[in-house]
């Protein structure tokens, strides 16, 4: 067997995954930590999760309350500096990635998610 031909048997095996969608649903409204203690934020945020096998759909319905008090955890703790740039959306898309993935592997003793997609993301401050 070459090496080429075990690359392209592996490329196949990748394309063949089947993986599935789950959206958060209804979308989160949270605060997020303002610049002051006077000013309040929140964000309103619509979540797909892509799942790595869409066997999982189940699981991640039944843990769906779970999942979304992960994420509101993880804005609750984000300051306003973050929340509003682009970078810092990444790094809170991860955190929750994270977050989830944990959750998942001690509920389910499997990852389950492959990746987190913010689909809607608005914030304000007052």
């Amino acid at each position: 067997m070459s090496y080429h031909s075990v690359v392209n048997g592996q490329e196949v095996a990748k394309i063949q995954k089947n993986y599935a969608y789950f959206s958060l649903e209804p979308e989160i409204v949270t605060n997020y930590l303002g610049t002051s203690a006077r000013k309040l934020g929140f964000v309103r945020v619509s979540i797909e999760l892509m799942l790595e096998d869409a066997d999982f759909l189940e699981a991640a319905e039944h843990h769906s309350p779970l999942i979304r008090a992960a994420v509101i955890e993880v804005f609750g703790s984000q300051p306003a500096e973050k929340v509003k740039s682009l970078t810092g959306r990444e790094d809170i898309r991860r955190s929750c990635l994270e977050k989830i993935k944990e959750l998942m592997l001690r509920e389910t003793g499997s990852e389950m998610v492959k990746d987190v997609i913010f689909t809607k993301y608005l914030y304000f401050q007052s």
